[in-house]
């Protein structure tokens, strides 16, 4: 008996990219800005959310296009409506917080060539209508804001004894300098992948168990 293949609901749009597709422990897409930017849970999150912020944007213009815009310059048309917003992104940065903005450094402008941001524009907002194209790239941008956060945390607490700032073990600590290192990024990256890969294979296990009884 042949199975029918139902469209995902909006909710299982907006979860694919928080957990089955999360891009920073699944996919591993944007590794550059996730190791150079994740030395403070302040950077980590600014990072995400200007990223997030393009990628919404970015794929609800693209699905709103979709129909109008020649194939043959499709990449090209992509490319300039994610410079677009980056830019805006850019200004607006540099408008909140100096500091802020000199932490990210060359990190914004390269969230043009972020290729979460192409690939969703590519292969989903491409495909299908405005809301469903939204919803699946704010589940997209919130896994990879997720991800950075969880680094960029786990980095400033050991690195530095602290989160947001804020002094967590008293002066008595003594911080692992290489944390905020970037070999550090590398250590903590492989920590989290080494669990995340952890869960998703007992859920698994879990599943496989129930379908055989």
């Amino acid at each position: 008996m042949s199975s029918i293949s139902k469209e995902p609901s909006n909710m299982e749009e907006f979860l694919e990219g928080i957990w089955k597709q999360n891009p920073t422990f699944v996919m591993m897409l944007g590794m550059c800005p996730t190791l150079a930017v994740t030395v403070s849970a302040v950077n980590a999150i600014s990072m995400g959310l200007a990223t997030t912020f393009v990628l919404v944007a970015s794929c609800l213009l693209v699905s709103m296009i979709r129909n109008v815009v020649p194939k043959e310059v499709r990449i090209a048309t992509y490319i300039v409506i994610i410079a677009t917003f980056v830019t805006l992104v850019d200004y607006l940065i540099q408008a909140v917080s100096l500091s802020l903005y000199d932490a990210l450094g060359a990190f914004i402008q390269l969230i043009v060539v972020n290729c979460i941001i192409l690939g969703r524009a590519e292969a989903h907002a491409a495909k299908n209508p405005p809301f469903k194209s939204m919803i699946n790239a704010t589940g997209m941008g919130l896994g990879f804001t997720i991800g950075l956060f969880s680094l960029g945390a786990t980095r400033e607490i050991l690195g530095a004894g602290k989160l947001f700032g804020i002094s967590l073990f008293g002066e008595h600590f003594q911080p692992w300098v290489v944390m905020v290192l970037p070999p550090g990024g590398f250590f903590v990256l492989g920590g989290w992948l080494l669990l995340f890969s952890f869960m998703r294979s007992r859920k698994q296990a879990t599943q496989g168990g129930v379908a055989h009884e």
